[in-house]
């Protein structure tokens, strides 16, 4: 049974009356993001250009880092038969037809094979520096939106702040709220906006050189598995 319905008309009626009054304020300060965000005024566009290059960035690298995180299993016990075999060639396709760093990288020691084996590293050494630079395009596209972005919501805050009191010695002895609300609406909502995209773009940040430091730990593994099968003998 309905709360309202067991209780006297006129305290009933008293009850509904405050909710309705209530629910109706409610709706009248009830704001949504946009347009909450247009408070912010132009600064928010230089933020939502920040999160929309953070969010690109997040979302190409991961693509990228997963395809070079895939590995063949066999690829290096296929490597070990052929180069054993004096199959050159059929390794060296064998690298080419699998699209990793890690068989970019042994492919560049097999074009080396013959020469002293520091040349072998080194060749292998600065294909690798080249493959990781490949792997962290765009991380400082983060580390600019992380460290930027709270200080472009600052900057709002101080734009805001001196706004609202611009408009508070304008209005002189009529200061209202409502005068005020401007200027501290771009205060609030910048700041609130700025941490956001910095918040996101540096956990996307994190996240990326993590997952590129566990590529470049695989990358290591295979390489000293590949000096490892240059210097030992064919069975």
């Amino acid at each position: 049974m309905n709360l309202l319905q067991i209780l006297p008309a006129d305290t009933a009626q008293a009850i509904y009356n405050t909710m309705q009054e209530a629910t109706a304020e409610t709706e009248s300060v009830t704001m949504n993001a946009f347009d909450l965000a247009l408070k912010g005024g132009w600064l928010m566009i230089v933020l939502l250009i920040l999160l929309l290059m953070t969010i690109y960035v997040l979302i190409e690298r991961t693509l990228v880092i997963n395809k070079a995180a895939k590995e063949d299993s066999s690829f290096m016990n296929r490597i070990k038969d052929y180069i054993h075999d004096g199959k050159i060639d059929a390794a060296q396709a064998l690298c080419r037809n699998t699209d990793t760093p890690s068989a970019r990288m042994v492919e560049k020691g097999i074009s080396r094979l013959g020469r002293p084996t520091a040349d072998v590293m080194s060749a292998i050494e600065n294909q690798g520096n080249i493959e990781i630079s490949k792997l962290e395009k765009g991380l400082p596209v983060l580390a600019t939106s992380a460290s930027g972005a709270p200080m472009v919501g600052f900057l709002g805050t101080v734009t805001g702040m001196v706004k609202a009191f611009m408009d508070m010695a304008s209005a002189g002895a009529n200061v209202d709220v409502n005068i005020l609300s401007t200027g501290i609406y771009e205060a609030l909502v910048t700041t609130v906006g700025g941490l956001i995209v910095g918040i996101i773009a540096l956990f996307a940040y994190n996240y990326l050189a993590t997952r590129i430091k566990g590529i470049v730990n695989k990358l290591e593994m295979r390489i000293m598995e590949f000096m490892d099968i240059l210097n030992e003998p064919a069975v």
